[in-house]
């Protein structure tokens, strides 16, 4: 198996591979040359230079990876190629497995509009919106008139809250559709837009989801994503304190009927929005992702299923280790994401890490990059580790999570720690009652304190 990431996710991934007997193949750029995946791989596999397009992101060379190895599959992680359907296509071309969904199906839900139109075609609940991409400011200015104020602009081939904005009249719709279709343009190289009706005070809220290898798609449960900065996810927790039994038995069946319109087959992500508060709560499709998610671990702490031993099973066409009619959740958990970046405005901060002293005690479980003594790189993703905590129920989880914050110990690059001492101690967190607003307004109450 060729895994081709770095950090945390590569590690984790080399982790299940090594349990089963599956020889795993690291790749590495010559900044990650003595990286923690590296030295934890049977075998590693140089590809390039530092800057990520000339490595990690350059299929042809991870293609070679695969074939110098000998590998027989590659596992893509998340980020770079994950989501390539075209590096997919040839992944598969060149006789191995891919360990995601078909090439086809990426592509169908990578854009945005096509991936709200097949939903909409399949029942699943969207947004008011445009089913086509928007051209033009003044095509976007009709479009807002017709949905409503306020809208969200976005890339319609974006991702990772990069080419996003909302806009509450006309004057800033100009300025987001501006903005989101050049960042559109330089990223992912399209200037398509979509215009859909923003939803304030809504619940980032995602089902997982696996396609099986006999064509059923299960679900296995939500995880709320609503603490959010400039639209990107920094902590998760299953069960979402703001899902009942009634409407996440509706999101799962929504999930599975849009797995279901794509033939999906591996893990992937439907992403919604909750809106209408606690007494009528209601959901839209936002989007899915085609791939292995960041925050997986807190769903297989309460479900205690491997989710990338289940990817491998269902890329080599056998079953899963787990009953599809009787999967059951316990307990809580949280996943906090770990940066180097400054805490107050998620600049990140680059450095050598001098002092790494995780937390231990029951219920840690700690996905990291990093150790004591490695460098933090400007060329990738600042993100150092995940400490994800379980408990028997969500107060449990959050005291665990609490003590394991203060204990956890990281000096060199700034690091976001002490924003998630005041996040676990923040009322509306604790409450549950929070939506994707929480960190703005936090922000905004410690300036004007």
């Amino acid at each position: 198996m060729l895994v081709a990431n770095r950090g945390e996710i590569a590690r984790r991934v080399i982790r299940t591979c090594q349990r089963l007997g599956i020889k795993a193949v690291a790749v590495y750029s010559e900044a990650d040359a003595d990286a923690r995946h590296v030295r934890e791989a049977d075998e590693a596999v140089l590809l390039g230079p530092p800057p990520a397009a000339q490595s990690y992101l350059d299929g042809r060379r991870v293609l070679e990876a695969a074939h110098r190895s000998g590998a027989e599959a590659v596992h893509p992680g998340y980020g770079f190629l994950a989501e390539n359907a075209e590096f997919a296509a040839k992944v598969i071309a060149a006789g191995l497995a891919w360990v995601g969904p078909s090439p086809e199906a990426i592509a169908a839900m990578g854009d945005k509009i096509n991936a709200r139109n097949l939903m909409a075609a399949a029942g699943v609940p969207v947004a008011a919106g445009g089913d086509e991409p928007v051209t033009d400011s003044s095509a976007a200015r009709a479009l807002a008139d017709r949905i409503g104020y306020p809208v969200m602009v976005k890339s319609s081939a974006g991702g990772g809250g990069i080419g996003m904005g909302v806009a509450r009249d006309a004057d800033e719709l100009v300025a987001a559709f501006d903005t989101a279709r050049a960042r559109g343009e330089r990223f992912f190289g399209s200037s398509a837009i979509l215009l859909e009706r923003y939803l304030p005070g809504a619940r980032h809220v995602e089902v997982q989801i696996l396609g099986l290898a006999d064509g059923r798609v299960v679900a296995l449960g939500e995880r709320d994503c609503s603490v959010q900065r400039r639209h990107q996810k920094v902590a998760e927790e299953t069960p979402s304190p703001g899902v009942g039994p009634e409407l996440r038995q509706r999101m799962l069946a929504a999930a599975v009927q849009a797995g279901e319109a794509v033939s999906y087959r591996n893990a992937g992500t439907v992403e919604c929005l909750v809106a209408g508060g606690a007494d009528v709560p209601e959901f839209v499709f936002l989007e899915m992702n085609t791939r292995l998610q960041v925050e997986h671990p807190v769903t297989e702490l309460v479900t205690g299923i491997d989710l990338v031993e289940q990817q491998l099973r269902i890329a080599a066409g056998t079953a899963v280790s787990f009953d599809p009619d009787g999967v059951s959740a316990e307990g809580h958990a949280l996943e906090l994401r770990v940066y180097a970046e400054d805490p107050k405005r998620f600049l990140p901060g680059p450095g050598r890490i001098s002092v790494w002293e995780p937390p231990r005690g029951e219920g840690i479980r700690l996905d990291a990059g990093y150790g004591e003594g490695d460098i933090v790189t400007m060329h990738y993703d600042p993100l150092l580790a995940k400490l994800c905590v379980y408990g028997a129920d969500r107060a449990q989880a959050l005291d665990r999570a609490r003590a394991a914050v203060r204990s956890f110990r990281i000096e060199g690059p700034k690091n976001n720690l002490p924003f998630f001492v005041e996040l676990l101690d923040n009322p509306e967190f604790v409450a549950g009652s929070y939506d994707t607003g929480l960190v703005n307004r936090m922000r905004a109450s410690r300036k004007s304190g």
